[in-house]
């Protein structure tokens, strides 16, 4: 299967070395990428079986619309946005399968790409319009775990899980960036603890536009949670909460 991509940054980047290490015809489509199988031409894509489309999520619906008037049918179409409700109201005339890989880093762009960065991952798919064999397959080739549910499931516990952890992260810098004291002494658990704080900002920015209400929600869950946490036996429900910490990772 010839396989294509759209945007090269450090998800489609690192999709991009996967596919060509495990022997795969790629072709990527970039506009900041150039070289061998990197066009700047949509209809170099036309007679791939699959394509993953991994632009910001800003510019997703436009590339989504774009691709009706160049491939077939058959072609199998995902995405990878962080968020899966907003690319799921509009039936396409391919066979558009959404996906979000849940692995990443803090840094941006092609140069930090890697193989191997959806080795152990989640991958998560809302089949909303019928599901892929061919892309569950890939998946697990790239070493990731498919992971079956809705969008609005997946947009919910990504709130709780991604896109908040990154807003408080945020925060956290922010509550202490202007005592100087703090900063000179802050160490490790500062460092581990605002190391979301270091976000692709327009992918960050996305997220909180877009996913604003399960965000809140989620803060109010945390607040409240902070709450029943320090008015109650902290030492009881923090041995808990280190074992099951344990028991996920």
């Amino acid at each position: 299967m010839k396989i294509g991509i759209i945007g090269l940054g450090l998800i489609g980047g690192s999709i991009y070395k996967d596919l060509k290490a495990l022997g795969y015809e790629v072709v990527a489509v970039s506009k900041s990428q150039s070289g061998e199988c990197i066009s700047k031409d949509y209809d170099a894509l036309k007679d791939c079986g699959l394509v993953f489309v991994c632009s910001a999520m800003n510019k997703t619906l436009e590339i989504l619309d774009k691709l009706e008037t160049i491939l077939p049918p058959e072609t199998i179409v995902t995405d990878v946005c962080s968020l899966k409700s907003f690319v799921c109201k509009k039936n396409r005339p391919y066979r558009f399968v959404p996906s979000h890989p849940m692995a990443g880093t803090e840094h941006k762009g092609f140069e930090n790409s890697f193989e191997g960065l959806f080795k152990g991952a989640k991958w998560v798919i809302t089949p909303v319009f019928g599901k892929s064999e061919e892309l569950i397959e890939i998946i697990k080739q790239l070493g990731a775990k498919p992971i079956i549910t809705t969008p609005e499931k997946h947009d919910e516990a990504a709130a709780l899980i991604s896109h908040m952890p990154m807003v408080i992260a945020q925060a956290i810098f922010k509550t202490a960036q202007d005592n100087p004291l703090a900063l000179e002494i802050a160490a490790s658990g500062f460092r581990d603890m605002t190391r979301l704080a270091m976000s692709n900002t327009e992918m960050a920015n996305d997220m909180v536009q877009m996913n604003s209400d399960n965000i809140q929600t989620s803060i109010l869950k945390l607040y409240k949670t902070i709450g029943d946490l320090t008015n109650s036996n902290y030492l009881k429900q923090i041995e808990e909460i280190k074992k099951n910490r344990q028991l996920m990772f």
